[in-house]
């Protein structure tokens, strides 16, 4: 057990953080799952905490892996896997189909032989994060005109963006929000960022009146986008905004302390109780306390990401781990902003805690990426002990 523990470099905190999350998210899953089980396994809960279990397994084991790699060779692999990635998301969304309920599931890409789907605008996301921290990394401090940068930096980003954006226009707006800030971090001129704004902004309206002209092209996305925007900005009951209402249901039943694990009655009737709006059954079950400990983790672990990025080595390393970091974050709050009323229905899932092989793995492929970078920086003060530095005042600087 000694020497697992040795293997394991980086942020202690940050493998803290993820850990207690897994460990947190087992009973909302086990008990948010029951009203699936009703459906899909004969009433056989014990198969979703499997899944969940293998799911988080392989999910530490590409944390571990990845933050192995020295984080100096995700400038080229970024490079590789942008076409690839590229390439992926057009076999999503030609391959993606319209279910029995009229909803377009072009998320999805098929793979038959280990008989899994996997939603690939989620690995798009941290590829194309690391792919603009690296094209920042190389201008900083140069003097760049507008248009040098459009084929290197802005036609991936929007290439990616278009891809997912029929299917997912939430997945869409967060990536380009998280683009945005990180260009704007990485020293961009805040001119040419404004017109990178007006430009994304004029791109939606156009998709949206195409897609209301030709409504047989993407069923019901646009509709059922106006519908949530809708809902959310009219607060009158409606049929459309019945999952809004009863996580609120739950969270009220919730309490300070909650009604016990597993003693969620909302669950067997509010959909994506295991995924989107799973906060909502944590808070009627653990109640406000642990909906507060959930938000501690969060903001710890966006601490922590802060001073990763500070203490690294690089410029790469710096952008590269607020890149990847604080998508993390921005997400759970969106999911917890969302069962609470404070933001529409977006289906975005709680990081580490919601069911969900893909989103599960991309964000432990995140985490490996920052305690790669924080690997780096540990392995230099290491060194620089052994050279014969004082140890007490490096001790300091990490204090």
């Amino acid at each position: 057990m000694q020497n697992i523990f040795s293997q394991i470099k980086g942020d202690r905190a940050i493998w803290a953080i993820a850990t207690l999350l897994a460990i947190f998210s087992f009973l909302p899953v086990y008990s948010a799952a029951s009203n699936l089980a009703d459906y899909g396994e004969g009433g056989n809960t014990f198969s979703f905490f499997i899944k969940h279990f293998v799911h988080l397994s392989l999910g530490f084991a590409i944390m571990f892996a990845v933050h192995k790699i020295p984080y100096k060779y995700f400038k080229g692999l970024s490079m590789i896997l942008i076409p690839i990635v590229l390439v992926l998301l057009l076999i999503t969304i030609l391959q993606g189909s319209t279910n029995s309920e009229g909803t377009n599931t072009s998320r999805w890409i098929n793979i038959p032989v280990v008989n899994m789907s996997f939603q690939t605008s989620t690995l798009a996301a941290v590829v194309l994060m690391v792919y603009v921290a690296r094209y920042l990394s190389k201008i900083r401090d140069k003097a760049i005109s507008f248009k040098e940068t459009i084929i290197p930096l802005w036609m991936p980003v929007f290439l990616i963006l278009i891809l997912i954006l029929p299917a997912n226009l939430s997945t869409t707006a967060i990536i380009f929000t998280m683009v945005i800030m990180l260009t704007f971090i990485g020293g961009y001129p805040t001119k040419y960022l404004l017109v990178i704004l007006g430009t994304g902004i004029m791109a939606l309206v156009l998709f949206v009146m195409v897609a209301k002209a030709f409504p047989e092209a993407m069923p019901n996305r646009v509709d059922t986008w106006m519908s949530r925007i809708e809902n959310f900005t009219d607060k009158a009951d409606t049929k459309e905004d019945y999952q809004i209402q009863r996580s609120k249901t739950a969270i009220a039943s919730g309490g300070i302390f909650g009604l016990g694990p597993g003693k969620s009655p909302t669950k067997y009737l509010l959909p994506q109780s295991s995924s989107d709006f799973i906060f909502a059954i944590i808070i009627e079950e653990y109640g406000l306390a642990g909906g507060l400990f959930l938000l501690v983790l969060y903001s710890w672990l966006l601490f922590r990401i802060v001073i990763v990025s500070q203490k690294a080595d690089t410029i790469f390393g710096k952008l590269l781990v607020l890149g990847v970091g604080l998508p993390i974050v921005f997400q759970a709050l969106i999911n917890m902003a969302v069962a609470v009323e404070l933001f529409p229905v977006t289906g975005q899932t709680l990081p580490l805690i919601s069911s969900g092989g893909t989103s599960i793995w991309m964000t432990c492929l995140a985490i490996g990426i920052i305690l790669s970078v924080s690997a780096k920086r540990q392995e230099i003060k290491e060194s620089e002990i052994f050279e014969g530095d004082n140890p007490l005042d490096i001790l300091s600087e990490t204090i």
